[in-house]
């Protein structure tokens, strides 16, 4: 069914009723399994994942030999659970959609991380993802910046992530077309879309991912929207890090 975009002109808002510069509900929970080094859980809108982190722990050693460098080998792990999206489907280990992903943000996060502190060592970070709504990659990018807290893994700082549109289709080739922030399923299926990540409060970009077509006019005001979204994300993950610490300072003062 194509995305009915005449809402967008007419009302000025979008079909959740949030308008352009409006990010979803995004909630979040830290250290949620206690059996894990870091946990933590988070739901943008209805898109809902579990990060755990296990590590810094020795690498494994192969022929004898200690594996690994001078800095410790970031290693991502995505499962997605097969009622999650609305077609049903089990996609298994060697599919190239969860491929990419894991790459994208074992990369992203060995250059935050503080990785050369924990040499000859693997950090691994499982994800599991619950519910498919839009902004999947942004989700996994936020949980696992909490999860890292969580395990106490120094960085350099959040690495904060979100998804930026436009109001219109690359076929449409409308110039003035109205960019959007916080895609959801629908949108994201019928509109251009990117994902951004940047490095805390900064405009330094750390990840940028784009597979759909858009006009390079449109380009511009996309990017500025998400940039702008992740220092909104970034206020909300600082506020459940400190939440958990005024946690962790009652309970020691007990």
């Amino acid at each position: 069914m194509p995305l009915d975009t005449s809402t967008y002109s007419l009302a000025l808002l979008r079909l959740d009723g949030r308008r352009w510069n409006e990010l979803r509900r995004l909630t979040a929970q830290i250290s949620t399994q206690a059996a894990a080094d870091g946990s933590s859980y988070l739901e943008m809108g209805n898109t809902k994942v579990i990060c755990t982190v296990t590590g810094p722990s020795e690498a494994k050693s192969t022929g004898g030999n200690r594996s690994g460098g001078d800095k410790a080998d970031v290693q991502v792990s995505i499962s997605i659970a097969g009622f999650s999206g609305v077609d049903r489907k089990r996609r298994g280990r060697g599919d190239k959609r969860t491929q990419e992903m894991q790459t994208t943000i074992a990369n992203a996060f060995s250059q935050s991380l503080f990785t050369h502190l924990y040499p000859h060592s693997t950090i691994l970070l499982s994800l599991h993802i619950l519910s498919q709504d839009g902004s999947l990659l942004a989700a996994l990018l936020n949980a696992s910046t909490l999860a890292l807290i969580d395990a106490g893994i120094p960085m350099r700082d959040y690495i904060c992530a979100c998804t930026a549109g436009s109001t219109s289709s690359y076929s449409s080739n409308d110039e003035k077309a109205d960019p959007l922030l916080d895609l959801n399923n629908m949108e994201e299926q019928e509109l251009p879309f990117l994902t951004v990540a940047t490095l805390g409060d900064t405009d330094d970009v750390s990840v940028l991912v784009m597979e759909t077509r858009v006009q390079i006019g449109r380009l511009e005001g996309m990017l500025a929207v998400g940039v702008d979204g992740c220092k909104q994300v970034r206020e909300i993950l600082d506020q459940v890090v400190r939440e958990r610490g005024v946690k962790i300072l009652e309970g020691s003062q007990l």
